[in-house]
C-alpha cells in the first residue's frame, strides 16, 4: 500500500523533500542495520524517494569497524556505502573519534594499564587512516571528532583528553586529511547553542585553521525539544559558526514532542504509573493541539535553515517515528513522535508545508 501511495504522488508530479530542497541544502537521514540490509522495505522506500543524503547510525563507529586491534570489519559499512552509491546519495561517515561506542582495547595495553600518549597517537592514526582510506572517493565528508566539548566550554574528560589533552582533536583532523585530502571534515556535537560550548567550538575552529588543518563545517546535532532552545538562540549559534568561517550542518535532527523528565527519576519509567502518565502521555496518539504545536516548531526550524546558504545539510536522525531512538531516550518505553514520517510510514502534514516553503524560496 505504501508503494502505491507514493507511486500515485509521483504520477501527479508532486515534489518530494529532496526535489524541493535541491540546490538549497542536502536533506539526509540516518540509516540503521535493518535499512542498510534493505529488510525494512517501508522505510527504505521513504529514504530512496525523499532523501538525497545518508549517514549510518552505528556501523561506522569504531567498536563495529575495529572490535579487536588490527582486525577491521567493513561488511555492514560497505553495504551502507554501496546503497548510497547505487541510489545517488551524498554519503557522510560517522564517526572517527568518539569517547563512546569505542572498543575497550583502544586505551589499554596487554596488562590492562592505560596506554602512553605515543601508543594512543599510533592507534588513532591507524584507525583513522585505515577507515578513511578504505572509503576514499566514496564518503564525501567525515564527522572527525564527536562530542568532545561540554556545555560550559570545558573539554570532556574522556580518555582521549586524559592521555593527549586538547591535542587529540588536531591530530584526528590531521590524520583524516592525510588519508583523504579531498574529503570534507567536520566537528560534531550536541547542545552546541550553549554560549560556553559555542565559544569553545569557535576557538577550536581557529586553532585548527591557524595550524593549517582543514575543517569544513560544524555539525549541530539538533536533538531538540518543544521547550528549547528558542529559534533565536539556535540562530545565534548558527550565525556564530558561520562568522567563524565554516559551514553548518544539522546532523542528527529530531524534535521530541514529549516533556523532558526531571533529573534523578531513574531511567526506567515503564513500571511506574505516575511517571508513565507524566512523561509518556501520548501512547494512544497525539492531541491535535499538541501535534499542531510540534508542526509549527518544526516548520519554524526549517524556515531558519532556509535562511542561510552556509547551511549545507539537514540530516534527520531516523526515518519514521516507530524506529526513532527517542522512544527509548532519555528514558525507556516512551512513545515519541520526533520525525517527519509517522508510524504508518506516511509523511506528516509538515512535510508538505516544508515542500511549499522551499518552493517559495526558488
Amino acid at each position: 500500500m505504501l508503494i502505491l501511495v507514493w507511486g500515485c504522488l509521483a504520477a501527479k508530479g508532486q515534489k518530494t523533500l529532496k526535489d524541493a530542497l535541491k540546490g538549497k541544502f542536502h536533506i539526509g537521514v540516518a540509516m540503521n542495520g535493518q535499512q542498510i540490509s534493505e529488510r525494512d522495505t517501508a522505510n527504505v522506500n521513504i529514504i530512496k524517494r525523499n532523501f538525497d543524503a545518508i549517514v549510518a547510525e552505528n556501523c561506522m563507529k569504531s567498536m563495529f569497524l575495529q572490535p579487536r586491534e588490527g582486525e577491521f570489519n567493513f561488511a555492514e559499512a560497505d553495504k551502507f556505502v554501496e546503497f548510497g552509491e547505487r541510489n545517488g546519495k551524498w554519503i557522510t561517515g560517522h564517526c572517527l573519534t568518539w569517547h563512546s561506542q569505542l572498543p575497550r582495547w583502544f586505551f589499554t595495553d596487554e596488562n590492562g594499564e592505560t596506554v602512553t600518549a605515543d601508543v594512543l597517537k599510533a592507534r588513532m592514526k591507524s584507525h583513522i587512516s585505515t577507515v578513511v582510506g578504505h572509503f576514499k572517493g566514496k564518503v564525501k565528508g567525515w564527522d572527525v571528532v564527536n562530542e568532545a566539548i561540554m556545555e560550559d566550554g570545558s573539554y570532556r574528560k574522556s580518555k582521549f583528553y586524559e592521555i593527549l589533552g586538547e591535542e587529540f582533536i588536531p591530530l584526528a583532523f590531521q590524520y583524516a586529511h592525510e588519508a583523504d585530502p579531498d574529503v570534507e571534515l567536520y566537528y560534531n556535537d550536541y547542545n552546541e547553542w550553549y554560549p560556553g560550548k559555542c565559544a569553545a567550538i569557535v576557538k577550536l575552529i581557529k586553532t585548527l585553521r591557524d595550524r593549517g588543518l582543514r575543517i569544513d563545517a560544524v555539525g549541530m546535532q539538533g536533538h531538540l525539544g518543544m521547550d528549547g532552545p528558542s529559534i533565536a538562540e539556535y540562530e545565534k549559534a548558527i550565525q556564530t559558526y558561520i562568522n567563524a568561517g565554516v559551514n553548518v550542518m544539522v546532523t542528527e535532527f529530531d524534535l521530541s514532542i514529549l516533556p523532558s523528565p526531571r533529573r534523578g527519576i531513574g531511567a526506567e519509567i515503564s513500571t511506574n504509573i505516575e511517571y508513565q502518565k507524566e512523561f509518556n502521555p501520548y501512547t494512544e496518539g497525539v492531541p491535535d493541539a499538541a501535534m499542531q504545536a510540534w508542526t509549527n516548531r518544526m516548520l519554524d526550524l526549517f524556515k531558519l535553515f532556509l535562511k542561510y546558504k552556509e547551511i549545507t545539510r539537514i540530516t534527520m536522525w531516523g526515518v519514521s517515528d516507530g524506529s526513532s531512538w527517542k522512544n527509548n531516550f532519555p528514558v525507556r518505553g516512551r512513545t515519541d513522535y520526533p520525525l517527519l514520517f509517522d508510524r504508518n510510514y506516511q509523511a506528516k502534514p509538515v512535510v508538505e508545508d516544508i515542500i511549499k516553503l522551499a518552493n517559495k524560496r526558488n
